[in-house]
């Protein structure tokens, strides 16, 4: 059985049942195989978790992040924005991310994407290295809440807000028909607030 066809399969299970779902057992069942033919391929579990994650990686297609004259802001917001993209199809995918650091070639194409733009546009070696992982940690944490989401419960969030007592709560009722905030304009206001951020924290060093 080609290695490409079960990476496929686990990520499919992954995306159907969730990252807990995902075992030699299980995988080996739903491709009517046995585990021995899955060790073949890899030694463990968390060797094939690497590779389902580097799978979805190779979505965020590292060789079209950076353009000539964009600017390290907008490259930067790309990364994370494809990142986030690609993670978004495949939600269940980011509790895995939380196993193991991603090295495989297309999550290592991606960070040295990320840090070469950072590198070539004035960011010292270590405050480039700290802007990756705010970076890539900021996208994880929304990853994270992408695979719990619920749109009805957005909506009961919202009833929750208006239904405060004013007398104790003012300032959260003041602002309760902007509550709950759509998680994709959270997202993109975080990231503007993180790249301006680092923008200053470039300029004073």
């Amino acid at each position: 059985m080609p290695r490409e066809r079960i990476i496929a399969a686990a990520l499919e299970l992954v995306d159907a049942e969730g990252a807990d779902a995902l075992s030699m057992r299980t995988l080996a069942q739903s491709l009517n195989s046995g585990t021995a033919t899955l060790y073949r391929h890899f030694a463990n579990r968390a060797q094939l978790v690497g590779e389902v994650v580097d799978l979805v990686f190779a979505e965020a297609d590292p060789g079209a992040l950076r353009q000539e004259g964009r600017g390290w802001r907008r490259d930067c917001a790309a990364f994370a924005t494809a990142m986030y993209s690609a993670l978004g199809e495949h939600p269940n995918v980011a509790q895995l991310m939380l196993e193991q650091t991603p090295l495989g070639p297309n999550a290592m194409s991606l960070r040295e994407s990320a840090l070469s733009v950072l590198l070539a546009n004035g960011f010292s070696p270590e405050l480039a290295a700290r802007s990756y992982a705010t970076l890539s940690r900021f996208v994880l944490g929304f990853a994270i809440q992408m695979s719990g989401r619920d749109d009805s419960r957005a909506a009961q969030d919202s009833a929750v807000f208006h239904g405060v007592e004013a007398s104790r709560f003012p300032a959260t009722l003041a602002v309760a028909d902007a509550l709950p905030v759509p998680l994709d304009e959270e997202f993109a206001f975080g990231l503007e607030l993180i790249i301006k951020g680092l923008g200053q924290i470039r300029r004073r060093r």
